[in-house]
């Protein structure tokens, strides 16, 4: 299979998210969002300067003449996706973050089609029309009367911010091609700490105190979300494309539910309903159901 690591790569990252909702969730009842996005960020950008050092062996100075983009990506894909993911799990489940997130690729491909001018065919129009009325579902828990009253939980509607920073995060980063995604990842990450160290001191009037499954559920959030999915992503995504790579985020509600299941919570019908009708809409919107009735057709005419 063409590009078959990239593949696993991209689904090694979806599973490190996953963890990172059910996880997160946890720690942000001991510390705020910007306290853990901060030391997110302050010990992967340390892994990540030293691997990008052995493997790339960039030129640092002419990395950070780039400065500009890279602070760009650090405060919309880094800072910003992870402030409204952290803010939102305050507020909402782990699982229903995980299934609004599911709308991720569908956003993806209906941006590239507005900014890149790509062309939409009329089934991947509908598969976008079908994922936001599967979000709808969700946002709504079933009941579609809230739509008049605009009645949502607060954290689906950060969730819905957070997708959106992380699509403009993707496609910028797609052009970043003059440095190399480990180098860029690390250097995104050390100019996102930078930002955030002084609005960090100044909010916390206490050393950060975390217990014992706090401080080890930090060590993965950093470990696998932060160095390993952030790698994985953007290596991946420089291959095959952000709007191709998107489909397999579709698998982070899935790998999301099984973590939230094992650890005793119950999943809702209207979630279930909801995501079906996401992941429908994004395997639509991406076009593999066009390519399986494209060879379907190519068949029936070879075999007549």
């Amino acid at each position: 299979m063409k590009n078959l690591k990239y593949w696993i790569m991209l689904i090694l990252a979806s599973f490190f998210w996953a963890g990172n909702y059910t996880l997160g969730k946890a720690v942000v009842t001991q510390v705020t969002p910007l306290q853990l996005t901060f030391v997110r960020w302050l010990f992967a950008s340390i892994l990540m300067l030293i691997i990008a050092t052995i493997i790339e062996k960039p030129n640092w100075k002419q990395v950070f003449k780039s400065w500009p983009i890279l602070l760009f990506l650090g405060f919309n894909g880094l800072i910003g996706y992870n402030m409204a993911l952290y803010t939102a799990l305050k507020y909402t489940t782990p699982v229903n973050a995980s299934l609004v997130s599911a709308l991720n690729p569908a956003l993806m491909v209906a941006v590239s089609a507005v900014v890149l001018h790509e062309r939409l065919s009329k089934l991947q129009k509908l598969g976008i029309v079908f994922s936001l009325s599967g979000v709808m579902v969700i946002l709504t828990q079933g009941n579609l009367a809230r739509l008049v009253s605009l009645d949502f939980n607060r954290g689906d509607l950060l969730m819905l911010i957070a997708i959106a920073v992380w699509t403009v995060y993707s496609i910028v980063g797609k052009r970043l091609k003059t440095i190399k995604p480990i180098t860029a990842s690390a250097a995104a990450a050390v100019l996102s700490t930078l930002v955030m160290l002084p609005v960090v001191v100044y909010q916390t009037k206490a050393p950060i105190a975390l217990n014992t499954s706090g401080i080890l559920s930090v060590v993965y959030i950093v470990l696998f979300p932060s160095v390993g999915s952030l790698m994985f992503w953007n290596l991946s995504v420089r291959q095959i494309g952000a709007a191709t790579a998107g489909v397999t985020l579709n698998l982070i509600p899935v790998f999301t539910s099984l973590f939230s299941i094992l650890m005793g919570e119950s999943i809702t019908l209207p979630q279930i309903i909801g995501g079906l009708m996401v992941f429908a809409g994004v395997y639509t919107t991406s076009g593999l159901l066009e390519n399986q009735i494209a060879k379907r057709k190519k068949k029936r005419g070879e075999a007549v």
